[in-house]
């Protein structure tokens, strides 16, 4: 591994060298419709308007302050105040409307939908549940500042902790952008030993020459999720919470079933995205473009689970005492891409892919006389292609990818239509294939406890979804995806022991979801609604979901103050029905099916009052204000508690130098 990591950073040294004496080529930006531009009050180029007051040079415009994704797509910075703002102030800092918290902060997510679509050909590590906060390659975007820009993010947390996520880039020169990041928590929660603490450290270089023909987008990630476990409530315990008593308001005097584990999720990531354009366009009347692109990532990640004493909650253990599990996984990938681009054939990708891999343990296992490996360790080698047209307001993109070589068989194929029938209406359909191989942690695991050892080998998950959007903001958003699932892959407890185990269906799921959003507003007021509608078909009862989620937020929204001052104030609603809800192993850190009993079916209403003053916005929640009087039902797992009622504050504050 230190091997790969110096060889690593030789690379990107060499790569910033040769920049140095390329020659000139017009960059192409794409603006990626709906990432902080469609919410915020500017258009691009204008110079009127009071998003500017916190920037000190007034020759700079808000959208001089380019952010570019992964792929680079490039938007701006948005400090503008909405409800959509609101949804995603929270601890991922994403709109969660398909996503269950758990009761303290930092803690997993029980999920109420499942979006199929894929164009992975490698399996996950595992743990899933601990990843909702693990920031992806995707999840990183690089930026184009005219002066330095800092944001800080900042809420309140349960008992005893905060949530604090700072930024800060600049670019040292206009070829040249740096960035730093760090989000950290600390919670102690409102359960017995329920403690979160959490770190993602981020940073990020961008470089292009003067000529823009060799770009270069690089960033460094480290990050540590740790969580105290105590596996829920006791079921003795769960009466006394449900009961609603004055005695037990106090959650700290409730049972949990233990109170001496932990697990945490590290993990390390250097990534690498550059690219030299062989063929520039010398003029508007060229029509012929040509680069190749590698990208290197090199992946680090580390799970353990660790309890100071044997619980039967888990089964038999090999010891007593000092149980620690550790499993580990290196990857380390390269990507080679020649991507061309003509004014009447489109943009046409060919690329090639080497993937190397090692995950698993330090030891052996011999349980049945059989002995459990302690390694998967090989080489793939994928190919793939892309293509990409425009033609008036028709848009066609392909996407496709097959491992040729190596012990995972694997391929997807994406195909993705779009029409723009007026300004305001737009329609798309996509069709997704994939079939990959179950994620690591299903095909080996070994732990201290005995039930919780195996080495499976699983057929591929192979998936389908056909999908249809239509967007408007005058009618309605909606979006329809149909799915089928064969060979899906998943945890339940085994009918002999009652103990956690991974399961492949030989049945297959046919899944429909709809989804619908409308905004209505009269003079200040608005009313913001989404629902969305599940129905599966699964013969086996191992792909559970509620029929129907909805959040519906009634506000106030107005300039206060001699407009000083914008002021959003109002109630959200959120429900879905009750189902068959997964439950959550920590040890693992995956949810796994139960079908014994139903959850949900409860409200949960959050009274918000926010305010944008420049360039700070301003956060207060009264969260689950009815907890007390529509009864203590509210869960988010079996034996898990959702929040009680809290009241919680916090800021957004972007300085422009």
């Amino acid at each position: 591994m230190n091997k790969i990591i110096i060889t690593f950073f030789l690379l990107c040294f060499s790569s910033f060298a040769i920049a140095q004496v390329l020659e000139p080529q017009k960059q192409k930006l794409k603006t990626k419709e709906g990432f902080g531009v469609k919410n915020d009050s500017l258009k691009r180029g204008s110079t009127k308007s009071t998003s500017n007051k916190g920037i000190k040079n007034k020759d700079v415009k808000i959208t001089d302050y380019l952010i570019v994704s992964h792929l680079r797509d490039t938007t701006y910075v948005d400090t503008t105040q909405s409800v959509i703002k609101e949804y995603k102030y929270n601890y991922l800092r994403k709109d969660n409307f398909e996503l269950m918290p758990f009761s303290n902060l930092g803690q997993t997510y029980n999920t109420l939908s499942y979006n199929t679509e894929d164009s992975s050909l490698m399996p996950e590590f595992g743990a899933r549940a601990r990843h909702f906060n693990y920031m992806e390659i995707e999840d990183i975007n690089y930026y184009h500042v005219p002066t330095p820009l800092t944001e800080l993010f900042y809420k309140s947390a349960f008992e005893q902790g905060q949530l604090l996520d700072a930024f800060f880039t600049t670019n040292i020169s206009k070829q040249v952008n740096l960035s730093v990041a760090y989000k950290g928590l600390r919670s102690l929660g409102k359960y017995q030993h329920l403690l979160t603490s959490t770190g993602n450290f981020r940073s990020t270089v961008s470089y292009k020459t003067k000529n823009k023909r060799y770009i270069a987008n690089a960033h460094f990630v480290s990050q540590d999720l740790l969580n105290q476990e105590n596996g829920g409530l006791k079921d003795s315990n769960v009466e006394f919470f449900v009961s609603g008593d004055d005695e037990f308001r106090d959650r700290g005097v409730l049972e949990v079933n233990f109170e001496d584990a932990e697990n945490i999720l590290r993990g390390k990531r250097f990534y690498l995205n550059h690219s030299y354009g062989i063929l520039t366009k010398k003029d508007s009347i060229s029509s012929n473009e040509l680069n190749v692109t590698h990208v290197m990532s090199l992946k680090d990640k580390s799970y353990m689970y660790e309890q100071s004493r044997e619980n039967d909650f888990f089964g038999a253990s090999y010891r007593n005492t000092n149980l620690r599990d550790r499993v580990t996984l290196e990857e380390f990938s390269n990507q080679l891409q020649l991507n061309y681009s003509n004014s009447i054939l489109g943009e046409v990708q060919l690329n090639a892919s080497h993937t190397n891999y090692n995950y698993g343990y330090n030891k052996l296992v011999i349980l049945n006389q059989n002995t459990i490996t302690n390694r998967l360790k090989g080489d793939i080698i994928a190919v793939g292609g892309k293509y990409k047209k425009q033609i008036g307001g028709f848009l066609l993109n392909g996407d496709l990818g097959v491992n040729v070589s190596g012990d995972f068989n694997g391929n997807y194929i994406t195909v993705n239509a779009g029409y723009k029938l007026n300004n305001d209406i737009s329609i798309s359909a996509q069709i997704n294939n994939n079939s990959k191989a179950p994620n690591y942690n299903a095909q080996l695991y070994q732990s201290d406890y005995i039930n919780y050892n195996w080495q499976n080998q699983f057929k591929n998950i192979k998936t389908q979804q056909l999908s249809f959007n239509v967007r408007s903001k005058k009618i309605l958003n909606v979006s329809l995806d149909l799915s089928t699932i064969n060979d899906h892959l998943y945890f339940a407890k085994n009918d002999t022991d009652n103990l956690v185990k991974p399961f492949q269906s030989d049945k297959s799921i046919t899944y429909l979801r709809v989804k619908a959003n409308k905004e209505i507003k009269f003079r200040n007021f608005a009313l913001n609604n989404t629902v969305m509608y599940q129905n599966v078909k699964d013969e086996n009862e191992v792909f559970n979901v509620p029929q129907v989620i909805t959040r519906n937020t009634l506000y106030y929204a107005n300039h206060v103050f001699k407009k000083a001052m914008y002021l959003q104030t109002g109630v959200t609603f959120n429900y879905f029905t009750k189902y068959k809800m997964n439950a959550y192993d920590p040890l693992l850190a995956e949810f796994y099916v139960q079908n014994e009993q139903e959850l949900g079916g409860y409200p949960r209403l959050d009274f918000f009052v926010n305010a944008k003053v420049r360039q700070t916005r301003i956060f207060l929640k009264a969260e689950h204000f009815n907890s007390a009087w529509t009864g203590y039902d509210f869960f988010s797992a079996p034996n898990n508690p959702y929040r009680d009622f809290t009241v919680r504050f916090g800021v957004v504050w972007n300085f422009f130098l």
